[in-house]
């Protein structure tokens, strides 16, 4: 199961979210980036339909598969910033 590192952080002047070197959209606050990656990990926990997914590996080959919609990422965001250092865990899995 993969698993999913948010990290709160400065950013343009305020502050984001970031997975794997992206940012989420810039917010005023620590608490407004923070409250943001909550709801995204909310969201990430919500169980969805089979689908049938196309992908292509490191090597180049392609695979496609079906995906049952349960197989939720273990999520973690974690926040260096709040003062205390604090690494909130969110764990999903299927709902």
């Amino acid at each position: 199961m993969a698993k999913l590192v948010y990290e709160i952080v400065p950013h343009d002047e305020g502050w984001a979210y970031r997975l794997n070197g992206a940012y989420s959209e810039r917010f005023s606050s620590h608490d407004e980036a923070l409250e943001a990656a909550r709801i995204v990990v909310k969201e990430m926990q919500i169980a969805d339909e089979p689908v049938r997914i196309a992908y292509q590996d490191e090597k180049g080959h392609w695979h496609s598969e079906i995906s049952d919609g349960a197989d939720r990422p273990d999520v973690e965001i974690v926040d260096v910033y709040a003062g205390t250092g604090d690494v909130l865990s969110c764990e999903s899995g299927p709902r």
